[in-house]
């Protein structure tokens, strides 16, 4: 069970923070375009220690209106959902772990608990995932869980059963957001007589768990960058800014090819019309053998503590040549970075960040 402030931490941990603090004082920290590690103000907060959080996929991070960062992701074994929480960002790394549901062991939702989201609704917690029965692991639909306690690590997660769209078919990763007033859903599914895997569709919602219809699609693979090894469009997240809305997704399959696609929409248009959103003919992030980062993708956006900064928060993994079926393979990390922006107002999500690098023959104290 997580407690309401950060854990407290371990010898080994005060001292790697410290070597952390020296190595800014003497720009030691691995150089990131855009980011000048060096000339860090004393007031700022140092750059994020990546990866963030080991052996976590599909990553989200929802900051709740008392000021803590809550944590849930994809594990490995594919049979629980985990909850963290923190005050800050970097303290999701080192916060205790809660299993807040585990997968049943015959029946529906009993294989395959892949990418939770937990959001807070109408005074209650819901988390999204996607699971298919025992016997049938790749029948994977979408489910949910809410919890009516004010603190999601207390009171009784109840299973609310499947959140229905328009067809019997391969869907997950759901996420929620408004806008205007109104609660969309947005998620991937196969579309019945479609050449692809999947699509990112969007709706209205009635309420957290009962879609309204129509359902429209919002992007399905059509680029080459797109339709690698899998035909996917999958991993919607929202952000608003700058008079619009962009959604990122990621696209292709679970390997290095994985990577993110963009689209747009003027923030006064009708969501509900597929004509009014722009789809970027090129990725936005991609993986990177400079860094030495693979598979860069489903992704979501927070903001740092100081309420402004937008971060991106997604996983890779470190190494590019994976032996067997990439889904069997644990190693995708959560990361986080700081999101830019462009003069026309559009994300400028750069590359992804090597992993934090401590020159252990050049630090210094910074005496701060």
């Amino acid at each position: 069970m997580s407690r309401a402030d950060d854990p407290p931490e371990d010898p080994a941990l005060s001292a790697r923070r410290a070597l952390l603090k020296g190595a800014l004082a003497a720009g030691a920290l691995t150089a990131v375009p855009g980011v000048a590690h060096a000339a860090v103000p004393r007031a700022t907060a140092a750059p994020y220690v990546n990866p963030l959080v080991r052996n976590r996929a599909d990553p989200h991070i929802h900051r709740h209106t008392d000021g803590r960062y809550y944590f849930t992701a994809t594990a490995p074994e594919y049979d629980r959902i985990i909850l963290r929480r923190s005050r800050t960002i970097r303290g999701i790394a080192t916060a205790d772990e809660s299993v807040i549901w585990r997968k049943h062991a015959t029946g529906v939702m009993g294989a395959h608990i892949w990418a939770p989201e937990i959001h807070h609704i109408d005074g209650k917690w819901y988390v999204y995932f996607a699971s298919a029965p025992a016997e049938a692991i790749w029948d994977i639909r979408i489910w949910v869980l809410e919890n009516a306690s004010p603190d999601p690590f207390k009171g009784t997660w109840v299973e609310r059963g499947q959140l229905k769209t328009a067809w019997e078919t391969f869907s997950l990763d759901a996420t929620t957001f408004t806008h205007s007033g109104s609660r969309y859903l947005a998620w991937a599914q196969h579309e019945p007589d479609m050449d692809n895997n999947t699509a990112v569709w969007l709706s209205k919602m009635a309420d957290p768990l009962t879609l309204t219809g129509p359902q429209i699609r919002l992007t399905t693979p059509e680029f080459d960058w797109e339709r690698i090894g899998f035909r996917v469009n999958e991993g919607p997240s929202f952000i608003k800014r700058n008079g619009r809305i962009f959604m990122s997704y990621s696209a292709s399959a679970t390997d290095f090819n994985y990577c993110m696609g963009l689209l747009t929409i003027d923030a006064r248009d009708d969501l509900m019309d597929p004509a009014n959103w722009t789809k970027s003919p090129t990725p936005v992030f991609t993986s990177n053998g400079t860094t030495r980062q693979y598979g860069p993708g489903h992704n979501c956006f927070t903001v740092a503590e100081d309420g402004r900064t937008d971060v991106l928060v997604y996983h890779a993994r470190q190494y590019k040549e994976i032996v067997g079926d990439p889904l069997n393979d644990p190693n995708r990390h959560t990361r986080v970075q700081k999101l830019g922006w462009n003069t026309d107002g559009t994300p400028d999500f750069g590359i992804p960040v090597a992993d934090t690098q401590v020159d252990s023959l050049n630090l210094k104290e910074s005496g701060s």
